[in-house]
């Protein structure tokens, strides 16, 4: 669960600390653009690794910051930061992907988002994290056989954690089509995975 502290402007958390920083780059501060940088790039790595960037997922969200920065000026005030980043990361990845002609494959994704942050706490019973380990596999695995879409509303409402409007400011969506296709998406995962509980045997 992320908090933030900050106001709820248009369905969207704002927070009031990072739309200082963002007023102090406008007004000529460029240094102050640092703080964006460190409190985003984790997210956005994540971001870039769930849509496929895969090995240039750090490339992507060097030009995303880069793009975004350059941007800035026509940044909504009293916007989230957030979402807008990861809409550029987003299509950025998309560019990347495009430009090299390829898709990643989901094992190569599995692996990157897994080891970008500890998932199961420490000194957790070790079935337990086996088990945490393979359900998230099987989710990577059934979201690779998603159209792009679908597998972007997932990817940001459940692996990035983001909420409704963020999603929709993120992937340039009305709220009403992140509804719709989400929907969609999370009848066509149900239909991929096996049942919890189930019997499953390799």
């Amino acid at each position: 669960m992320r908090t933030r502290e900050g106001t709820r402007e248009g369905g969207l958390v704002v927070d009031e600390a990072e739309a200082v920083v963002i007023a102090r780059v406008r007004a000529g501060e460029p240094e102050a653009y640092a703080e964006l940088v460190r409190a985003h790039t984790g997210v956005a790595l994540r971001a870039a690794v769930a849509c496929g960037a895969g090995a240039d997922a750090e490339d992507v969200v060097q030009q995303a910051f880069f793009k975004a920065y350059r941007s800035l000026g026509r940044f909504k005030e009293g916007a989230s930061f957030r979402p807008w980043l990861l809409s550029i990361v987003a299509n950025e990845t998309r560019n990347t992907l495009r430009s090299a002609g390829r898709q990643r494959a989901v094992a190569g994704r599995e692996a990157e988002l897994l080891a970008g942050e500890p998932l199961i706490p420490e000194g957790a019973d070790p079935a337990v994290a086996a088990e945490e380990h393979e359900r998230r596999r099987q989710l990577l695995a059934a979201l690779d056989g998603l159209g792009e879409e679908h597998r972007l509303v997932v990817v940001h409402r459940y692996l990035l954690e983001m909420d409704e409007g963020e999603t929709a400011a993120a992937l340039g969506w009305p709220r009403g089509t992140v509804k719709s296709r989400l929907s969609r998406a999370l009848k066509k995962l149900g239909a991929r995975l096996p049942e919890e509980g189930g019997e499953e045997h390799g």
